[in-house]
């Protein structure tokens, strides 16, 4: 299985809720999530308006005109693309600057961008999915991450034996260190003669010359 899929698979110890929060955070992060979502909500009123029946008092007003199907058309295109950005964080670029075009152009086709309710939604997420990029990350912290997941409930008492072990084998070498520090390589004594000691041998060797 991809690293990319074993996010996704509940770790040890873990309940449906946290595996649920966990997978939720790591789909928000991994991509421009609320341009996608803002995009979608931009979507809704531009929809919804031309087709809709309001009643102001005992009036019914029905806005169904031939700009109904520009309406519809933009308001499905901004829910595809902000969808498109969640799953495809790839074309953000593309999905942004066509979520901004479409509520734009929504201004004059559908009733003034759903009058006004999709205009700052529409241009905020079309920003937020060009400006998004994502962050790297290091296979250092990939692991780290890994590794909390598969430790759960009993992953700090292994943690701290293991730390413990590392300070007692530290301690020792530090001791030792400092004992041979302390005691250092035995000193030889100097093996050169000394005159008081070398001046009897010349002495006894001029004795057996004049003898000969």
């Amino acid at each position: 299985m991809s690293s990319a899929l074993a996010s996704y698979r509940p770790a040890e110890h873990e309940n449906p809720a946290q595996w649920l929060r966990r997978v939720f955070r790591t789909f928000r992060r991994t991509r421009p999530y609320y341009g996608g979502l803002l995009a979608m909500i931009a979507g809704v009123p531009i929809m919804y308006f031309p087709y809709a029946h309001l009643s102001l008092g005992g009036m019914t007003v029905a806005m169904a005109t031939t700009g109904g199907a520009g309406a519809l058309i933009i308001g499905v295109l901004l829910i595809v693309l902000g969808l498109t950005a969640w799953f495809q964080p790839a074309v953000r670029v593309f999905a942004g600057i066509a979520t901004t075009l479409l509520t734009l152009v929504s201004i004059p086709v559908s009733n003034l961008a759903g009058f006004g309710l999709a205009l700052l939604p529409g241009l905020i997420g079309g920003g937020l999915m060009v400006s998004w990029a994502p962050l790297p990350e290091t296979a250092q912290a990939e692991a780290a991450r890994g590794r909390r997941r598969r430790r759960g409930k009993g992953g700090a008492e292994d943690a701290a034996a293991d730390n413990a072990v590392a300070r007692s084998v530290a301690t020792e070498n530090a001791a030792g260190n400092a004992t041979e520090n302390a005691t250092g390589p035995a000193v030889e004594a100097p093996t050169a003669e000394l005159p008081a000691q070398a001046a009897p041998r010349q002495a006894g060797t001029v004795d057996q010359e004049e003898a000969r």
